[in-house]
């Protein structure tokens, strides 16, 4: 049982040999690739240890526990200590999404429901803003077009991690089932009547890409500019400051007009494009894969609508999992970490009814 972990616990002193030699740190991209697997594996050779000595226990109280009542007594105790640590090591050496390291671009669309969608895409994005605060994450607003009622039509938000992240606490693995329809139950500001009316918006999730990840041909990018527009900014509608890149042999079209300057956009539009071009590859390997993996919850399809907003009865509901609670006001203030841990949860659960424990 458990006979791969001897090779990790191999793997992790080697890397940690590596990691004490000042000339690795001189390539500082070796380093972090170092550092992320060092990381990655700390939890799993921790937790193998624990596993062997509780192991090492019960055949000791066993042994005893003939001669001795105190050791007999001892040792349920004991069994079960070690069914959990085997069950804890088991969920650690599940296979790991490829893109789990990752930070993210979150796009964010108002759909159907007109401005009240807009005014839900903009709850949603102060939503993930203030989880994203509450982990300690970076964020930037790279592209936002607000609607006319102070909502966003669409905003994309970058989301990065400081420093060599735990495993399992990245952008990425955190946020990666938040990506489908959000739909929103509750009475518009513009309605006179009192009607609880329903609408809805798309949350896609991009790992983000580094450069060496996804190569672009400029020859096959078209990049138009043009004028900004929306609400406010000295720069809006007076220069042609605003970029649109088309990617040609996917059709993948982004644009940015947030910032002041042309190269500032067309850098911003860049990281979107990099981002969606790697998920569509992603998703691409995903449908190539095993029937088992294309039954989990991951999705980034944003047509498949995920969960359900209920403001008169301070609800939400997450269809994929039937997690539900009654503190609708405090998850809009970023604290989702209960809805993301069972759609996590739910995911190992799917895993290990598979098999694809290590």
């Amino acid at each position: 049982m458990f006979e791969s972990c001897a090779e990790l616990v191999s793997e992790y002193a080697d890397l940690e040999q590596q990691l004490a030699d000042p000339a690795v740190h001189g390539d500082q991209t070796l380093a972090r690739k170092l550092g992320r697997r060092y990381a990655e594996l700390g939890p799993v050779v921790s937790s193998y240890k624990q596993w062997l000595a509780l192991t090492d226990d019960v055949a000791a109280a066993r042994e005893l526990a003939v001669e001795d009542e105190a050791f007999a007594a001892e040792l349920p105790g004991l069994v079960d200590a070690e069914a959990l640590a085997a069950e804890h090591l088991t969920t650690l050496l599940l296979p790991r999404d490829p893109m789990d390291d990752k930070d993210v671009i979150l796009e964010i669309k108002s759909g159907e429901g007109g401005e009240e969608s807009a005014l839900f895409a903009g709850d949603l994005a102060r939503m993930y803003l203030r989880y994203a605060e509450r982990r300690g994450w970076i964020t930037q607003v790279i592209e936002a077009v607000e609607s006319d009622l102070g909502g966003y039509k669409d905003v994309a938000i970058a989301v990065k991690t400081r420093g060599v992240p735990v495993p399992g606490e990245t952008p990425f693995a955190r946020l990666k089932f938040e990506g489908g329809v959000h739909r929103v139950q509750r009475v518009p500001a513009t309605e006179s009547q009192g009607r609880i009316h329903t609408s809805a918006a798309g949350v896609l999730v991009l790992p983000e890409a580094e450069d060496v990840e996804v190569e672009i041909d400029q020859n096959d990018l078209r990049i138009d500019v043009y004028r900004s527009s929306g609400p406010g900014g000295q720069s809006v509608n007076t220069t042609d400051s605003a970029v649109r890149i088309t990617h040609l042999p996917t059709g993948v079209v982004v644009s940015c007009q947030n910032e002041k300057s042309q190269l500032q956009n067309k850098e911003s539009a860049m990281r979107i494009l990099r981002a969606r071009l790697l998920a569509a590859a992603e998703e691409a390997a995903a449908k190539d894969a095993s029937d088992a993996r294309r039954s989990q919850v991951r999705t980034v399809d944003r047509s498949e609508r995920i969960r359900t907003y209920n403001f008169p009865e301070n609800r939400l509901n997450d269809h994929r999992v039937g997690f539900k609670s009654h503190n609708l006001d405090q998850i809009l203030d970023g604290d989702i970490d209960a809805v993301i841990q069972a759609c996590i949860d739910a995911d190992n659960a799917a895993k290990l009814s598979s098999g694809g424990a290590a």
